[in-house]
């Protein structure tokens, strides 16, 4: 009895992916990992411009056939038009990575204290965070379901696993506010329970839960944060999530399923 080999269980050549927000940072970096292992796909963004660049991007650095595409992944009818482009450009999806997200920190937030959070911030989150791959999830499965077979990744947070430290955000920095925590959780539970339904279909789901990247903080944030991880640094963009994407979206993780792979560099596991 002969049996692939170790190279041959990461190889995606012939498949097909969807990552929803994989113009930029994370999911972008998991659109070229699976485009460099073979796999042809899309990438989406709000902005179509940014869709656009970032499909012709990878696509150019890879040599796959790579479509960008606009898409509100909160907005069900612009779900549903998606994967019919989808649909009639690449006739299946093999993998799927759900990478929409964030509203949890940053100048945009009005008020991250739980006293004075307004209700429709905490709305906005969790619609962006969960809403949005459950959306993505209901229209994509049943392409699965009729090819018998898919890998699904949702993102969601080390903030879903451990409450967090803010004192490590420095004077001037907007701290992470609580829904985002509240929704990356929701999300690790969404994809444990969409592995048990979907097993039987032959379908895998599981999650990835990153730490923080580097991207610019300040010099205090990042040197505290990074003091609160086992390796002693944040994540690099490029780099550090690539190798995760590549194994749950292949057939090296074939007996996987329901898994949520922490990417934190010990952050959540060291007190």
């Amino acid at each position: 009895m002969s049996f692939p080999s170790a190279p041959a269980l990461f190889d995606l050549t012939g498949r097909t992916f969807l990552v929803v927000g994989g113009a930029r940072h994370l999911g972008r970096d998991m659109a070229m990992a699976l485009a460099e292992f073979g796999a042809d796909g899309v990438v989406t963004s709000q902005q179509r411009e940014s869709a656009v660049r970032a499909g012709a991007e990878i696509g150019a650095a890879t040599g796959r056939k790579i479509q960008g595409l606009q898409l509100d992944a909160t907005n069900e009818l612009d779900v549903r038009s998606a994967v019919d482009v989808i649909r009639q450009s690449f006739s299946r999806v093999d993998i799927l990575i759900n990478a929409v997200g964030g509203g949890g920190g940053g100048s945009g937030v009005q008020a991250p204290e739980l006293e004075s959070r307004p209700l429709e911030e905490w709305e906005t989150v969790q619609r962006t965070n969960v809403t949005a791959p459950f959306l993505i999830c209901k229209h994509v499965v049943p392409l699965m379901i009729a090819q018998g077979s898919g890998s699904i990744i949702n993102l969601a947070s080390v903030a879903g696993l451990v409450g967090r430290d803010r004192r490590v955000y420095p004077n001037g920095m907007t701290p992470q506010s609580i829904d985002y925590g509240a929704a990356k959780g929701a999300v690790i539970g969404f994809t444990t329970d969409l592995a048990g339904y979907l097993g039987p279909k032959g379908i895998r789901a599981n999650v990835i839960s990153p730490g923080g990247f580097e991207r610019g903080q300040p010099k205090e944030f990042i040197a505290a944060y990074s003091d609160r991880c086992m390796l002693g640094r944040m994540g690099r963009d490029g780099i550090d999530l690539k190798g995760a994407a590549v194994f749950l979206a292949s057939d090296a993780s074939a007996y996987v399923t329901g898994h949520n792979l922490v990417v934190d560099g010990g952050f959540s596991r060291w007190k």
